[in-house]
């Protein structure tokens, strides 16, 4: 389905048209009783041979157009002092899509757009947000052949820490049993991923003692940053002019909530009604990739207290991967964005990656240091052409 969106920019003569590539749902399950919605953006570079990203947001239950509009899509909110029934879109000139196609899905079932047609088929789990995921985009490429041959990463953040590396182990021992069709992936990127809740919860402790040298001022405005804008996605997911260009199915998601409180995860927090959270580690998946031709990339924001940059260290460290070359800056426009250290083991290679002043949500913070990490690490391993 190719869709066009038509955003009417108040204050600003005109009209901003912006062609989404592909919105529409993909049935997963035996009897694709649950209902999977998804947006596609093409690359604005080359997208017959530039990569093919499937992004997966955190939570659980947090929609895509976090990702879409607040952190790597072609467009983004313009935050005004004006009433918040105007909701206003500008260009976002650091957007992930400007050398990479870009999947973005609701995902688990009961985020966002995606329903379930069944009362049993709404209730989720880690372990089926792994197979929900692999069966979308299975089913995906068969629906779009011609991305077929385009690299493939299966990429996310935050609490997709936990899913991710379980969805590429499913595509590469799909691939090795023959399962149809077979998809060309490359390997996976994670941003401050969430992968072992022992490591990572108790790594906060020694963030906190390392983070006394953080002023109130930049604490502050990070933490508005975080909490204050969100709301816009709302009001523009509730529009009927929004829904009616999405062709959302009507009956199927009466109010859309940008974070279904029902299936977030809280700390400390029992299964929900509609959530069990079963995967509390997901080193044993990075272990089974180790045989495979996969490269990873993990960033961490420095100033990310979520999921701290010092678990993940940690976790890499237990990996007892061979260091291909040390600790060491990378920049951008002279100065330095972060830190990098890569890893191997056979064919398979680690990329780690911090980026300096960022927050948990990395692209909102830093825009363009993330842009830049990510197309740098793509371009690395795979034959993109250049415009």
């Amino acid at each position: 389905m190719i869709s066009v969106i038509v955003v009417k920019s108040c204050g600003v003569a005109g009209l901003l048209e912006v062609m989404v590539s592909g919105c529409s749902y993909v049935g997963v399950g035996e009897r694709e009783e649950v209902q999977l919605f998804y947006y596609f953006v093409e690359s604005q570079r080359n997208p017959q041979k530039d990569p093919l990203l499937l992004y997966l947001t955190g939570g659980p239950g947090t929609s895509g157009i976090l990702s879409l509009f607040y952190q790597i899509g072609p467009l983004k909110f313009e935050f005004t002092n004006s009433t918040r029934s105007e909701v206003k879109l500008e260009l976002n000139p650091y957007s992930w899509t400007k050398t990479a196609n870009v999947i973005f899905i609701d995902l688990p079932v009961g985020t966002g757009f995606s329903y379930a047609k069944t009362w049993e088929s709404s209730r989720s789990s880690d372990s089926l947000v792994v197979t929900h995921a692999y069966d979308f985009i299975r089913k995906w490429l068969m629906d779009h052949p011609k991305f077929l041959s385009n690299p493939l990463y299966i990429t996310g953040i935050s609490y997709m820490g936990l899913i991710i590396p379980g969805v590429v182990s499913n595509v590469y021992h799909g691939n090795e049993q023959g399962t149809p069709p077979k998809l060309n992936i490359r390997g996976f990127l994670i941003v401050n991923p969430r992968t072992d809740s022992f490591i990572d919860f108790n790594s906060r402790i020694e963030f906190a003692y390392r983070a006394a040298l953080i002023e109130d001022e930049i604490y502050e405005r990070n933490k508005t940053v975080e909490e204050s804008i969100y709301s816009y996605s709302n009001i523009w997911g509730n529009m009927k002019s929004v829904r009616q260009a999405l062709h959302i199915r009507k009956g199927t998601v009466e109010n859309f909530q940008f974070r279904n409180a029902s299936i977030s995860a809280i700390f400390g927090k029992p299964d929900a009604i509609y959530y069990s959270y079963d995967i509390f580690s997901s080193l044993a998946y990075h272990k089974q990739l180790f045989s495979k031709k996969c490269h990873a990339l993990i960033i961490n924001g420095d100033q990310d207290m979520t999921f701290p940059y010092v678990g993940t260290q940690q976790w890499i460290k237990s990996l007892n991967l061979n260091v291909e070359s040390p600790w060491k800056p990378w920049f951008v426009r002279t100065q330095v964005a972060g830190y990098q250290k890569t890893y191997s083991n056979a064919k398979y290679s680690l990329m780690y990656a911090t980026i300096k002043g960022a927050g948990h949500s990395v692209a909102i913070y830093k825009p363009e240091e993330s842009m830049v990490i990510v197309e740098t690490w793509l371009a690395s391993h795979t034959n993109s052409s250049k415009s």
